[in-house]
């Protein structure tokens, strides 16, 4: 198949040839190719898919991983929906008036793929709007032109399976340099999202930023502020989970971008403290976000990064130092878990999130209370307190560990290993991941012959307080305690 696509662009053979391939692993390609051709009209293969096709060159598994399909058309959206009508099992018009038509096409003996058409376009913003507006574009290079870095303004026409890149993106992908197709400024201010594409894309690939592109985004930060703050959670969460996010972070913290991001995270910058000795702050939290990933069981774990990279920005408000010297950051953690629900429902993230987020960072000392000496009871009271948590926070209290003394880090995470070790043996024991009593509330309400109210509540929590102190209990020991402690009342 390599023998269709044009090599004019310095394309090696492998390349060319896995281009070629794209024909065999997506058929939908060349079929979407012949029926817009037909009706006089271009039809490109572009965005991730272009670009990550070549940086897969000879894995054989990589294009089948593929799960979205995106092209750029010369069609006018109306014209596209017609055209995919016929051939597509589903057809979505819900980004119509952005010049994007969605479709499916369900086949036995292939995998569904959503795939996105969207008519050569530019986007702009205007001074205070939130929300980019559209003007339909007239070719294939106007269209790439727009786009956010010459990495991604790549494309393949199909159905010849033509490779087009007018902007050396081929070029900036082998050296892994990252830098805008037009002016960056003029990219920047068309729309300021690209800043922050810009830092996903250099925890992506591991690449480096063209200095003017760098520049750019120092001086254009503050245009942030005309980006909804859904569009900057979402390009936040793609970077988070990024092969390697510290890249990304750093540009963030270098340019400024950080202060219109993670305000909390950017002050971090202001706590180093060379004159007392104490540890940088930001390079500490930098550190802790490396830390999570070899930690990780089944992928990125977008809410151990983020509980990592906000676990200590409580410090910046609660750093004092001492007449000897020493500093200290008194409650940090419970200060840091406000701000951290503060910021994420800022920035528009669920609720689920937002309190595991926050709830790792606000238990994330809890482990160095730990001694040999715990009680059966002060490990119960561990894992109720961290509840769905409980493998997060042993994992972001291994990763907290930044010290540079070999003794205590392995001290630390010997400590880690013991208290894991006791959990498990209580769970051999009795059953530790649902810590209740034996009865409910209507047993409660039922048993002492009360209504509904606050004393039902403190029964049971008494009664949950007995369980975490002497293990589980028989059914018949809550009601003999229960009576006990009504009869104190």
């Amino acid at each position: 198949m390599s023998d269709h696509v044009r090599t004019d662009h310095a394309l090696t053979a492998e390349q060319a040839a896995e281009l070629g391939r794209l024909v065999d692993v997506h058929p939908e390609a060349r079929e979407l190719g012949e029926r817009f051709a037909a009706a006089g009209h271009e039809l490109h293969l572009v965005g991730g898919t272009v670009r990550d096709t070549l940086l897969a060159s000879g894995d054989p598994d990589a294009l089948a991983e593929v799960v979205d399909l995106d092209f750029a058309t010369s069609a006018p959206p109306e014209q596209t929906a017609e055209l995919v009508r016929p051939w597509a099992s589903a057809v979505w018009l819900t980004g119509i008036a952005y010049g994007t038509v969605s479709c499916q096409r369900e086949q036995a003996d292939r995998p569904v793929r959503t795939i996105e058409i969207t008519t050569y376009r530019a986007e702009a913003y205007r001074p205070g709007s939130r929300h980019p507006e559209v003007a339909f574009g007239t070719s294939i290079e106007d269209d790439l032109s727009r786009r956010d870095l010459t990495v991604n303004a790549m494309a393949v026409r199909v159905p010849e399976f033509r490779f087009v890149d007018p902007f050396g993106g081929l070029g900036d992908l082998h050296r892994r340099w990252l830098r805008t197709p037009v002016d960056p400024k003029v990219s920047f201010r068309d729309d300021p999202l690209r800043m922050l594409r810009l830092a996903r894309f250099c925890a992506v690939l591991d690449a480096e930023v063209e200095p003017a592109t760098r520049q750019a985004a120092v001086e254009l930060a503050a245009q942030l502020e005309h980006v909804s703050a859904e569009r900057i959670r979402d390009e936040l969460v793609r970077l988070i989970a990024a092969p390697r996010p510290r890249r990304g972070l750093e540009l963030l913290l270098d340019t400024g971008l950080m202060l219109r991001v993670l305000p909390e995270v950017a002050a971090l910058r202001d706590c180093r403290d060379p004159v007392h000795r104490h540890k940088d702050v930001e390079a500490h939290t930098l550190a802790v976000v490396d830390n999570t990933l070899p930690l990780e069981t089944d992928g990125p774990d977008v809410v151990l990064r983020l509980a990592a990279l906000l676990h200590d920005v409580g410090k910046p408000d609660t750093k004092q130092v001492h007449r000897d010297g020493t500093v200290s950051f008194h409650h940090h953690d419970v200060v840091g878990a406000r701000m951290t629900r503060h910021r994420m429902r800022e920035l528009r993230f669920d609720k689920e999130t937002t309190k595991a987020v926050s709830e790792l960072v606000r238990l994330h000392l809890r482990l160095h209370t730990y001694q040999q000496g715990w009680t059966d009871a002060a490990v119960r009271r561990y894992v109720r307190d961290a509840g769905e948590q409980l493998e997060r926070l042993n994992a972001l209290t291994r990763a907290d560990v930044t010290t540079g003394n070999p003794r205590r880090a392995a001290r630390i995470q010997r400590r880690v290993d013991e208290l894991e070790e006791r959990i498990d043996e209580l769970r051999e024991r009795e059953e530790l991941d649902a810590l209740r009593p034996p009865i409910d509330g209507n047993r409660i309400m039922a048993h002492l012959g009360i209504p509904p109210g606050r004393d039902v509540g403190a029964a049971w929590q008494h009664l949950l307080e007995l369980r975490i102190e002497h293990g589980e209990l028989s059914e018949q020991e809550a009601l003999d305690a229960l009576d006990a402690w009504w009869a104190a009342r």
